[in-house]
């Protein structure tokens, strides 16, 4: 048996694997008024298809579908199999609330009770 692949058939598989990545992606990341979807996500960065990607770089949000996972800075730094792979300068997760700058009183009361009856 032997391994050898032809070129033609090899670019195809390339193609049907890129287009499956594609299709399941959920991750999508914005920059401006254009959304591009995340191929790939790790720890340190991300990956998008060289195809729709320009070489970002600067501020950047991450969403998956609609909820705002993190506002991040990025830098292009390789291209390798039709995958364009940025780096994370900084990545900040995204909150529902904002941050509190006190501390919050533990046997501060949670509503307020009036005498007055409700209708």
């Amino acid at each position: 048996m032997t391994d050898y692949i032809s070129p033609e058939l090899e670019e195809m598989l390339k193609a049907a694997r890129k287009k499956a990545m594609t299709k399941s992606a959920r991750l999508r990341v914005h920059v401006g008024d254009n959304v591009y979807p995340i191929l790939k996500l790790w720890d340190g960065g991300f990956a998008l298809d060289t195809e729709n990607a320009p070489h970002l770089r600067g501020l950047v949000d991450i969403y998956d579908s609609a909820k705002h996972l993190m506002e991040c800075l990025i830098v292009a730094s390789a291209e390798e199999e039709g995958l364009m792979h940025y780096e994370f300068k900084r990545a900040t997760q995204a909150h529902e609330t904002a941050p509190l700058d006190f501390a919050a009183d533990e046997s501060a009361p949670v509503g307020l009770l009036t005498k007055e009856p409700l209708h």
